[in-house]
């Protein structure tokens, strides 16, 4: 997973570990390889939203996330994908039953986001939000357009929306803007720091779908744009550090919430969704097969306090640090 830093300083022999220990204490996982639906709650708003547990995404020539040791089981979420009608708020969120986690604790898992091509551009209906978040209590659908009682995140897609880049709190329940100062990419509108064109961003897209998806689906041809982060797994964390909320996209800040602005969050648990900005039903048949968020190896750990671990390395001057990104 992430890289730990370490420096070196003098010489000597370690003979004891001081600080909490490296490996960070397990709070939660699913590597959803079984069907664990009973222990999650699945909260939908609208119709044609779902999640499908152990789902087989290899079979849609999407290859092993990078921490599942080559089996390819997930979780899917889809909004608004089936259905004569949508609605808005249209999407669903999940929440592991009976769990509030308190104190510094990370959130991390492998993410996938696919859509209907072709790309950039993508099909009908295809502008959809894979989010995650913390604080809510559990039990309704935290998805845009609903009621927020969490902080969460959220990306597109396919990178076609003017706000491609998301966060939402209580006290922010449409979302927070460019100058709010949240989002890494900095303050300003043009282009938006929340937009995929903002350069900050620009290490993501320009990718293909996987040439095995091709083969099943001849509309899926052309190359992500730029800033997005389309057909590609990535590594996605939550930072719960004291009084803030940060977000990780392969090692990049994306956004930082302040509790103390955040409003009153709904409780302590956490959530994976994927939602409709819009109220709108695809008029692409295959949709329903092609655009998804999908979610591997979740996690949740301790944080380790504090930060910065010492080898204490007696009988010389030397030490050890190892340092954690917080």
């Amino acid at each position: 997973m992430k890289t730990t830093n370490l420096s070196l300083l003098g010489a000597g022999m370690a003979l004891a570990l001081c600080a909490p220990g490296v490996s960070a204490q397990s709070l939660f996982s699913d590597n959803f390889e079984v069907n664990s639906s009973a222990g999650w709650k699945v909260n939908t708003a609208g119709t044609g939203s779902d999640a499908t547990f152990a789902f087989n995404y290899g079979a849609l020539g999407i290859p092993s996330a990078p921490n599942s040791g080559g089996t390819t089981s997930g979780l899917k979420l889809r909004g608004n994908q089936f259905g004569s009608t949508a609605t808005f708020p249209g999407g669903v969120s999940v929440s592991p039953i009976g769990y509030s986690f308190a104190g510094d604790y990370s959130v991390r898992f492998d993410m996938w986001l696919n859509f209907n091509g072709p790309a950039p551009a993508g099909g009908s209906g295809s502008t959809q939000i894979t989010g995650f978040g913390i604080g809510t209590a559990g039990n309704t659908a935290q998805v845009a357009g609903g009621v927020i009682d969490s902080i969460n995140f959220g990306t597109t897609v396919d990178g076609q929306s003017s706000v491609d880049y998301r966060a939402y709190a209580p006290a922010a329940q449409t979302g927070y803007t460019a100058p709010s100062g949240v989002f890494a990419a900095g303050i300003g509108t043009s282009p938006d720091a929340r937009n995929n064109s903002h350069p900050y961003y620009a290490g993501f897209g320009g990718v293909s779908a996987p040439a095995a998806q091709l083969a099943l689906y001849g509309q899926q041809t052309g190359t992500t744009a730029v800033g997005s982060l389309g057909f590609g797994w990535h590594d996605v964390e939550l930072i719960k550090s004291g009084t803030s909320v940060k977000w990780y996209v392969d090692d990049l800040l994306i956004a930082t919430v302040s509790t103390t602005v955040a409003g009153t969050l709904g409780g302590g648990n956490i959530l994976l969704s994927h939602y409709d900005s819009n109220a709108t039903v695809s008029t692409d048949a295959l949709s329903p097969d092609l655009l998804f968020g999908l979610i591997d190896n979740l996690q949740v750990t301790v944080v380790p306090e504090p930060s910065t671990v010492a080898l204490a390395l007696l009988g010389g001057a030397g030490l050890l640090v190892i340092r954690r990104r917080k």
